[in-house]
């Protein structure tokens, strides 16, 4: 093996004495954008009141989700090929600039277009994440720290409809954009101080072809996602067209893939190891799960059940606090033992009990019981999510770690997208025949309603809300299989190479970024 094979095959051996710390700047970037999204979702209708433009409001949405997508593995292959450091880092600093020009947009449209650039950051943060993670903490002792992103996670589903309703009520809706300037300087000025990992600078052409076929693939899957069963008919030639955009897109993909020598996203990680694939389809699924209960619970409970619109985040708080609990003790545990296959198995059956109590759900069902099934998913999601991110990092190389983790982060953002599109069909379907016509399918539509349409209404949200939880119990049940597939390979331990080894490097390397 040459000496570029064995740095290219390494990974982390020792954590550095304060990895927590830097991990922490890590954590801080990944919340920044994780929040936006629901931060702005929550401020939207103060936003179309003072641009109006509410004929493009999905597209606020869209647009940054779309790029975000899109931008994931070409940020994680730059970062594999340019280093790590300097990528991230540059992409809080996009994020930074989109967040600062949407706060001061003075149109819809301008806002849509800040997005884009918002967007391509947060691109960049999501990719780069977990790639440094998988450099700066070996699989082995990585379990030690799931506790701290399955927090972010928590904090960002939680707390973003809370920080949002609050920045709206007391200040102008700017703030929901110009508040992840200060936040997102000291994340810079933190990580810029804080983070070194080894690295090396590749000399190799950038595939543009593959950059391109996979924007276009992916343009195509996010918008049938976002549009199907809502703004066109899934039967429609719109959708069809997207469809087969995406599939020509992805086969013409593949085939460019394999001939080039420093791919987009080398096939190699998916195929020499067939643990990655598997972790793909968990990491797919949990992103279904998450992005739709996420939307889908808060609208029973408030609807159903009368919880408080204010409280919307709150309403979370018995599905995320088992995902922080869980998560951390199956880390210790892993790390400890280097067990690992147990946990999606566990994970995926939890999912699905919990999930097929929650589709059991009727209009007298109540909030504490509810809480109890919510509690199921959340241990579920907990066992899941973040070790499927650890079985992903543990089958490639350190040198494929940005592309392999920019899939993680794709697969895990195209599953909330396919999730959230294809469950507003089905509760779509179910509500819409039970509403008076011009009437809305919002909490606040009970109160204009006569009390045997009232009834008609709940009636039809529960069993739209029963099909969606339905759907996705079945979904973790295919999940499980997959799950009972995962070879249990030993977690890696070996470490970088000597500063001597980086040096005698025929390629250009820097010691570290």
């Amino acid at each position: 093996m040459s000496t570029s094979d064995s740095l290219a095959t390494s990974a982390p051996s020792a954590v550095p004495k304060n990895v927590r710390w830097v991990l922490l700047g890590i954590m801080l970037a990944m919340l920044l954008s994780m929040l936006d999204n629901m931060v702005v979702s929550t401020a939207m209708p103060t936003i179309v009141g003072d641009l109006g433009g509410l004929e493009h409001i999905s597209w606020v949405v869209t647009a940054y989700t779309l790029i975000t997508a899109i931008t994931t593995p070409i940020w994680g292959k730059f970062g594999d090929l340019f280093g790590r450091k300097p990528m991230y880092l540059a992409s809080i600093a996009v994020f930074l600039v989109g967040s600062a020009l949407c706060g001061a947009a003075q149109s819809m449209t301008e806002l849509i277009a800040f997005r884009v650039v918002q967007g391509i950051g947060a691109g960049g943060i999501g990719a780069g994440a977990f790639a440094l993670i998988g450099a700066l903490v070996p699989p082995r002792e990585r379990g030690k720290y799931q506790g701290m992103t399955a927090s972010v996670m928590a904090i960002g589903t939680i707390g973003g409809p809370l920080l949002g309703g609050f920045v709206t009520g007391h200040f102008d809706w700017r703030w929901a954009f110009y508040v992840n300037l200060p936040l997102g300087l000291v994340a810079l000025a933190w990580l810029w101080l804080k983070l070194h990992v080894p690295a090396q600078r590749i000399k190799a052409k950038i595939d543009w072809a593959g950059i391109g076929l996979l924007t276009g693939s992916v343009t195509a899957i996010v918008l049938a996602a976002t549009w199907a069963g809502t703004t066109y008919a899934w039967g429609s030639w719109q959708i069809l067209t997207l469809g087969a955009v995406a599939v020509i897109g992805l086969a013409a993909f593949i085939s460019v893939e394999k001939r080039t020598a420093e791919p987009l996203l080398p096939l190699s990680v998916f195929t020499n190891h067939r643990n990655f694939p598997l972790a793909m389809v968990l990491i797919l699924v949990a992103g279904v799960v998450m992005f739709g209960a996420g939307l889908y619970l808060p609208l029973f409970q408030q609807t159903v059940q009368g919880a408080s619109a204010t409280n919307s985040g709150l309403l979370m708080l018995p599905m995320m606090i088992p995902v922080v609990i869980v998560s951390t003790i199956a880390g210790k545990v892993m790390s400890a033992t280097g067990k690992y296959k147990i946990f999606p198995v566990l994970g995926t059956l939890s999912l699905t009990a919990g999930l097929g109590l929650l589709a059991t759900m009727s209009t007298a069902t109540s909030p504490l019981l509810t809480g109890l099934y919510m509690a199921l998913v959340g241990t579920g999601l907990g066992f899941t999510m973040q070790m499927s991110g650890t079985i992903a990092q543990n089958s490639v190389s350190l040198r494929d770690m940005g592309a392999a983790m920019s899939s993680v982060n794709l697969f895990r953002t195209l599953g909330g997208s396919l999730g959230v599109a294809a469950f507003g069909s089905l509760f779509t379907r179910a509500v819409q025949p039970a509403l008076p016509v011009g009437a809305e399918t919002d909490p606040g539509t009970l109160h204009h309603l006569p009390a045997g349409a009232k009834n008609a209404y709940l009636q039809a949200v529960t069993t739209g809300t029963g099909r969606i939880f339905l759907t996705a119990a079945i979904l973790c049940a295919l999940a499980f299989f997959a799950a009972l597939c995962v070879i249990e390979v030993p977690l890696k331990k070996a470490g970088p190479p000597a500063p001597s080894a980086a040096k005698a490097e025929n390629t250009p390397a820097s010691a570290a970024n």
